[in-house]
């Protein structure tokens, strides 16, 4: 009894020296030791186990849940009581923390471990995987696949806020990497103005977290028909019991990114203690409980995998290492819960010179925009729903002009043939043209401000009727600010003057393509993918 008595009084004096960092009840060989963790808030499924490594190791993980991103920004700011950081990833913070400006100071990390591993991947309800799956060579989807079937309106899906949330992000970057088609990691360069936006028309539902993402998905059936998130989300909502039928989870056959759950020791003084969870969490035993619960795959290769978690993840994407091309990309994709339709506004010449072959080569590539081309990249390009589109034909003036906002293959029919039908022009007057699709563009954006508007020139002449280059930089620069800001993508087709297509793109901000070397449809891409 005095034993024990002596053994209280001296722990009410530890408690009381040490702020109640010490407790009385023992563990794991040593004092309980409390650690403060910023943590992704997908970690919650993981409090069962927090009870078992506090009795074990003596370590009590107070656990403060965020987003992943929001958790890297609060790191960012260096103002912060955390001795560590168990993030589903730390890339985000990692990148952010390279472009830091001089003066900041971020959080430093002293170690980092991968705790376990999850890919991005995607769930597709039956049916429309079933869909998908006819149509794809072997039946393997891709993340072009499944742009394609976004911009067709056929994929509806649910990704969390890729400017908040891992998850979201790893996606976005994902998507992006396979649509630039280098098999590298994404370089400011290949992060282009549209080739992310019919995959963007098809997000249907958001949330700030992937553990909202999930919860809004099943309270809502109906209003999509995919969800991106991880692997072990997916497999755990499937065996909720809360969906109708499972949703057959796709690991895109163009890559994925892998979060691999990084503990880090932000404060050398807790070294011991975080060597301890570090310890406990990656034993073998540990591991098997952990892929148990969470579904998440083990680090530790002597743990026998669930026959779920088999599928072979060799196709991991590499993450980019330029915070640069992260700012891009975010603001690229902009707000998934504000979608405003993109125009895209055509000039087309329509003088004599575009009689026969070149007229089937313009109206070629319209199809190939419209659905008809199967490449991956031509997947990634295509027209998509929502999208509004206006063609002009010219000749030496504006002939007439349709727009179309794209609901089916109807509205894409029209255009196409809209483009090839029609009379034609002796003259070509391009500053004339290009002065109407300054005046469409302006009354797009008064219409609707947060629009993102583009304009595409193609001719195969010189100028050589109607108004000047002089006139028309005069009558541009009399416009507003936001329609200045339209650029123009001249392609240099035929005998077209490259001089004067150089001074389109270099007065709006826009650049030359040229379609001499490659086909229009290439060309058409080219310009659909602008930088």
């Amino acid at each position: 009894m005095r034993a024990r008595g002596l053994r209280a009084a001296l722990c009410l004096v530890l408690l009381a020296a040490l702020g109640g960092l010490v407790s009385c009840s023992g563990g794991g060989g040593g004092p309980d030791t409390t650690l403060h963790v910023l943590a992704s808030d997908e970690l919650a499924d993981m409090e069962p186990l927090l009870d078992r490594l506090r009795q074990d190791t003596g370590v009590r993980l107070d656990m403060d849940y965020r987003p992943t991103n929001d958790a890297g920004d609060t790191l960012l700011t260096g103002r912060h009581s955390y001795d560590l950081a168990w993030l589903s990833s730390d890339r985000y913070f990692r990148l952010k923390a390279k472009q830091a400006a001089t003066g900041s100071h971020p959080a430093t990390v002293v170690q980092s471990t991968s705790t376990m591993r999850s890919p991005v991947v995607v769930g597709l309800t039956q049916d429309v995987a079933r869909t998908l799956r006819a149509e794809a060579p072997g039946g393997r989807l891709s993340w072009a696949d499944l742009a394609d079937a976004a911009a067709t309106g056929t994929v509806r899906f649910g990704m969390a806020d890729p400017r908040h949330s891992n998850s979201g992000l790893a996606a976005l970057v994902g998507v992006a990497t396979a649509a630039a088609g280098t098999g590298s990691a994404l370089r400011t360069e290949d992060v282009s103005c549209d080739r992310l936006r019919g995959f963007r028309s098809g997000q249907t539902l958001t949330a700030e977290s992937s553990h909202a993402l999930l919860d809004d998905f099943a309270s809502h059936p109906g209003r999509t028909n995919a969800l991106i998130t991880y692997e072990s989300e997916l497999l755990t909502l499937n065996a909720s019991g809360r969906l109708k039928q499972p949703l057959e989870i796709v690991h895109p056959a163009d890559g994925m990114v892998l979060s691999d759950y990084p503990l880090l020791l932000l404060d050398q003084r807790r070294r011991d203690a975080y060597d301890r969870v570090v310890t406990w969490l990656t034993a073998a035993d540990h591991q098997w409980e952990i892929m148990r619960r969470t579904l998440r795959r083990p680090v530790s290769t002597s743990v026998t995998r669930d026959p779920r978690l088999t599928a072979p993840l060799d196709n991991a994407l590499y993450f980019p290492d330029d915070p640069a091309v992260l700012d891009r990309l975010l603001a690229d994709y902009g707000d998934p819960r504000r979608r405003v339709a993109d125009q895209v506004i055509f000039l087309l010449d329509s003088s004599d010179s575009m009689r026969g072959s070149r007229t089937t080569a313009l109206r070629a590539a319209f199809a190939g925009l419209s659905g008809a081309d199967s490449s991956a990249t031509g997947k990634f390009v295509r027209f998509y729903q929502g999208e509004r589109l206006t063609v002009i034909r010219f000749g030496g003036r504006p002939l007439d002009q349709r727009t179309v906002t794209v609901r089916g293959g109807a509205d894409l029919t029209s255009l196409t043939d809209f483009v090839a039908d029609g009379g034609y022009d002796g003259a070509t007057a391009v500053w004339s043209a290009l002065d109407q699709g300054y005046a469409t563009a302006e009354k797009a954006l008064r219409d609707d401000p947060g629009r993102a508007v583009s304009i595409v020139l193609m001719t195969d002449g010189e100028n050589n009727a109607g108004i000047d280059r002089a006139t028309f930089v005069s009558r541009y620069r009399a416009r507003p600010a936001d329609v200045r800001a339209v650029a123009t993508y001249p392609v240099h087709f035929g005998d077209s003057d490259a001089a004067e297509l150089r001074q389109v793109a270099s007065v709006t901000g826009g650049r030359m393509v040229d379609a001499r070397a490659q086909s229009l449809s290439t060309a058409f891409k080219e310009i659909r993918g602008c930088s």
